[in-house]
């Protein structure tokens, strides 16, 4: 009994693995589909959701079963709760990926991003996808340290965004109220996405040790040097 026990819980884990790859798959093709203006592509991305949905339905349904059952306590308990609060994050990342693919479907023919803002958006979704397959990583080596460096990666985000919203400002801009709005989403879109992959490492964390990541960081602050003279005084 114990012995299927843990089979499930590793089967639940293995659910949130092939979430994250399938909503970091999304956010690529919906990167693609927003800048080439691929109705085709985009509406691939938006019906691929319904695989992402059903999987979180799955594992709710499993994890529930589990909790009514075995009745956990301590590191499985911690396990069956964390996990159902990563596949919520996920399933949140799915939508966002196709809020992008609907974006793009809406305004096809016409792009949606204006060409001097092609890279931008273009590094916003490749750094998405790479955070959330660092997510995926982390899921599955349960490795702390890793997990710990996807807040510093999105740091990264968080100035492509600023940077996004300076174009947004600028006297000079020249596309109008409607693309100005689209370009709006569509630096909140991946900034979301990024948090619900640093949200699903940090839960990993707390999984692994009990502990919230805000602390375990807290407590590995360098320390700071006294700033010598070059007599060393």
């Amino acid at each position: 009994m114990r012995d299927a026990y843990h089979e499930e819980l590793d089967s639940i884990s293995d659910s949130l693995v092939e979430m994250a790859r399938l909503v970091g798959s999304a956010i690529g093709r919906a990167t693609t589909a927003i800048l080439d203006s691929d109705l085709k592509l985009a509406e691939s991305v938006i019906e691929a959701d319904q695989k992402v949905d059903d999987l979180q339905h799955d594992l709710e349904a499993r994890a529930i079963a589990l909790l009514a059952r075995q009745q956990p306590v301590a590191t499985d308990l911690r396990i069956v709760v964390t996990s159902l609060r990563m596949s919520a994050d996920l399933e949140r990342s799915g939508d966002l990926a196709q809020h992008v693919a609907k974006l793009a479907r809406l305004r096809f023919p016409e792009r949606a991003v204006p060409h001097d803002l092609h890279a931008t958006i273009l590094e916003m979704g490749q750094l998405a996808q790479r955070l959330m397959a660092k997510a995926a990583e982390v899921i599955t080596t349960k490795d702390v340290d890793l997990a710990l460096q996807l807040e510093q990666d999105d740091d990264e985000m968080d100035l492509l965004h600023r940077t996004l919203f300076q174009h947004l400002i600028d006297e000079r801009w020249k596309h109008g109220i409607e693309t100005a709005v689209d370009v709006t989403l569509l630096g909140r879109y991946y900034e979301r996405f990024a948090d619900h992959a640093v949200s699903v490492a940090k839960r990993v964390v707390y999984l692994v040790t009990g502990e919230h990541a805000d602390e375990i960081q807290a407590d590995v602050q360098p320390e700071i040097q006294p700033v010598t003279g070059a007599d060393g005084a």
